[in-house]
Formats: structure tokens, C-alpha cells, sequence
């Protein structure tokens, strides 16, 4: 009796060990994801006024803005003309300049935002080019961003991506090694049943086999666990926090997390198994 609650105990404890560090892996996934999504959308919202000249026509303006629609990374072209840069400045500023000052001084321009996902690496090439080509366009007198703003963003997102996904690879080969001590731990349990079974003259592949199985079940029940203990964790952050980590264009993200979990759950431990088994059985031929 003791032993099989011993036993008992041994798969409880594997199953949890593997299920804890699956669990914190779930979740250093889900914040890259996040930070990436957060960081992606913030260098989007990064807009690139290109200024129009005062007497420009409202055709030519529009001309202007098909012209920069068409080009390549760009995603969203605003016109903003001098009645409508007015108001939102009289709208900001709580008064009418316009009728205080006696006249308009605000220029006509085009407000651009580029899809950064289309970018490649030298992205700064492909925005001063920008910049230099639509600066030489008929109605234009000139460009501006804030150039700090954009390459301290662009730093920042690098670095942190580069942390996280050392931090996961750190966390990744920290799981492969508490997985395999815990199956050694079950199969040095076991380890009365592996001598009769070499005794009787059983062949290393017949007595890895039931191992091998067992693990398997242990990674997709330690990872089906660990999903689900990650999509608690989600609610109650979102939930606590009123953050919008439970949006619909969230859940394909967050279904393949899962399927990552379960996957490295069962690989892990079966390959833990297969070589600790081989192993154990080998040095006690």
C-alpha cells in the first residue's frame, strides 16, 4: 500500500513539476506577445506631418495625398486643411485665435502614419527617402517627425525584445532540466520493476516503452494545465487591472501559447525519459 501511494505521489509531483515550469513559460510567452503588440502599435501611432503650402488648392492637396497613399509602408494619410488644423487648435487651446488675431496662420498638411510591420531593418533609410521624395513634390515645403522620439522607440523595442527572448531561451533550457530530474526521480522509483524486467531478459525498448508513454501523458496533462492556468491568470490581470488582454484578436495568439505549452510539455519529457531510461538501464546491465 505504501508503495503504490509512494508511487502515486512520485507522478503527482512530476506532473506538477512539469505543469509549474510550463505555467511560468506561458506566461514569459504572453508578455512578449503583449510588449511586442504594445510596441508595434506605439511606433504606428508615430505620425510624419508632411506641411503643404498655404495656397495650395484643395485638389492639389488631394493629389498630394493619393501620391503618398500609394507609396510602400505607408498605411494611414490624413488631410488636415487650415480650417480644420484651426479648429482643433482653437478646440485645444479653448478660444478662437482666429477671430483674435484677425486671420489663419496655420498651414494646410498631410498627417502620415506608416505600417511598421511592413518596414525592414533599415527602416531609417526607407523614412529619410521618404522624406526626400515627398519634400520635392509640387504643394509641399517640407517634413517633420520627431527623429529622437522614433529611434529611441525603435532602441527601446529591440532591447526588450532581445531580454525577453533570452529570458525565455534561460527559462526554456531551465525547464529541460527540472523535467528530466523529475523523471529520473520517477523512474529511479521504479527502479526494482526495471531490474526484475532486465532479469527476465526484457530488451531496453520493451521497458523504456511504458516510461515513454507515461511521459508523454505527464507533458500533455502538465501542458493542458499550464494553459489553462495562463488563461486564468490573463482574466484575473484583465479583469483587476482593466486591461484589454481578453480581446477577440487575442485568442489565435493565445491558442497557439497553448499549443507550444502542450507540445514542449510532451517533448521535453519524452526526450528527458527516453535518454534517462537508456541510461539507467544501460549502467545496470
Amino acid at each position: 500500500m505504501s508503495n503504490k501511494v509512494n508511487l502515486w505521489g512520485t507522478h503527482g509531483t512530476t506532473v506538477l513539476g512539469i505543469t509549474l515550469v510550463l505555467f511560468m513559460l506561458g506566461l514569459l510567452l504572453c508578455i512578449e506577445y503583449h510588449s511586442f503588440r504594445l510596441t508595434h502599435d506605439a511606433q504606428e501611432r508615430i505620425t510624419y506631418k508632411v506641411d503643404l503650402s498655404p495656397d495650395v488648392t484643395d485638389s492639389l492637396a488631394l493629389c498630394r495625398l493619393a501620391d503618398v497613399e500609394r507609396m510602400p509602408y505607408v498605411k494611414h494619410v490624413d488631410y488636415i486643411s487650415k480650417q480644420k488644423a484651426a479648429d482643433i487648435f482653437s478646440e485645444d487651446l479653448g478660444e478662437d485665435f482666429v477671430g483674435f488675431i484677425g486671420y489663419n496662420p496655420l498651414y494646410p498638411s498631410l498627417m502620415v502614419n506608416f505600417n511598421v510591420s511592413l518596414l525592414p531593418d533599415n527602416s531609417t533609410e526607407i523614412l529619410d527617402q521618404f522624406c526626400d521624395r515627398v519634400g520635392h513634390m509640387e504643394g509641399v515645403t517640407g517634413v517633420a517627425y520627431q527623429e529622437n522620439v522614433v529611434s529611441e522607440l525603435r532602441e527601446v523595442f529591440y532591447k526588450l525584445s532581445w531580454f525577453l527572448i533570452v529570458f525565455v531561451i534561460l527559462l526554456l533550457i531551465i525547464t529541460i532540466v527540472l523535467i528530466a530530474s523529475l523523471i529520473r526521480i520517477a523512474i529511479y522509483g521504479r527502479r526494482e520493476a526495471i531490474a526484475t524486467m532486465r532479469m527476465v531478459g526484457a530488451t531496453t525498448s520493451f521497458i523504456s516503452r511504458p516510461f515513454l508513454w507515461r511521459s508523454v501523458l505527464y507533458g500533455a496533462i502538465g501542458g493542458i494545465i499550464a494553459s489553462a492556468l495562463t488563461f486564468v491568470t490573463l482574466w484575473a490581470f484583465s479583469n483587476q487591472f482593466e486591461l484589454p488582454l481578453l480581446a477577440s484578436e487575442h485568442y489565435l495568439w493565445y491558442a497557439a501559447i497553448s499549443v507550444v505549452l502542450v507540445v514542449a510539455g510532451i517533448l521535453v519529457s519524452y526526450l528527458s525519459t527516453a535518454v534517462t531510461v537508456r541510461r539507467y538501464v544501460t549502467k545496470n546491465q
